[in-house]
């Protein structure tokens, strides 16, 4: 695949990912990013979150998905590089668009009360996406250093996965925090900055 392609379909995943979940809490009275999670603006019960899921996440996890397995081959040769862009694809780009075709309950259920089918596999999936995509940048960063990448990349790599992987334990330690929101969005943040990142050094190879 074309470079200067690839470059666009990893950051337009990206921007379709940043549009849905900054316009779904905008048609919610009351929402709180600081407190509540992205999952809530598309959760069962949503005015519009049948067209975030259809419309916004699910393109962006396709889109996510084909830019993190097709750079294993734009990237050096690594074991752990294509190990680390195979979870990445898995852990962020399917799991996007799973949770796109399983929303969480009205308010994600954080007490976790009886819960449904649907919001026991998005649970699961967040849960896999917080604990193995960190560690898969920290795969792809460690396996730059090793064939003597001179790239900015190792250093990004580093200081998301340590980020994501810092406030996802914060997360999952308190996911009824008033600040539970903040943690998740400075996960997700870290997470797309690695692909923006990622998408640039593409481009300019």
């Amino acid at each position: 695949m074309n470079k200067t392609v690839l470059f666009w379909i990893g950051l337009s995943g990206v921007i379709l990912f940043i549009i849905s979940s900054t316009i779904g809490g905008l048609y919610i009275e009351n929402y709180n990013p600081l407190s509540q999670f992205i999952s809530e603006t598309y959760a069962i019960d949503t005015q519009y979150g049948k067209y975030l899921r259809f419309l916004g996440y699910l393109p962006s996890g396709l889109l996510l998905t084909v830019f993190a397995f097709t750079s294993i081959k734009l990237f050096p040769k690594s074991r752990l590089i294509k190990i680390g862009f195979m979870g990445i694809g898995l852990f962020y780009g399917i799991a996007t668009i799973i949770v796109g075709f399983f929303p969480c309950d009205k308010g994600c259920n954080k007490e976790f009360l009886d819960p449904t089918l649907s919001q026991l596999i998005h649970n699961l999936t967040g849960f896999l996406t917080y604990v193995f995509v960190p560690i898969s940048i920290f795969l792809i960063a460690i396996g730059l250093r090793q064939v003597k990448s001179t790239s900015s990349l190792v250093t990004i790599g580093m200081g998301c996965g340590t980020i994501s992987l810092l406030f996802s334990f914060i997360l999952f330690s308190a996911p009824t925090s008033s600040l539970a929101g903040l943690y998740q969005r400075i996960v997700e943040l870290a997470f797309i900055t690695w692909i923006v990142a990622c998408a640039y050094y593409i481009k300019k190879a």
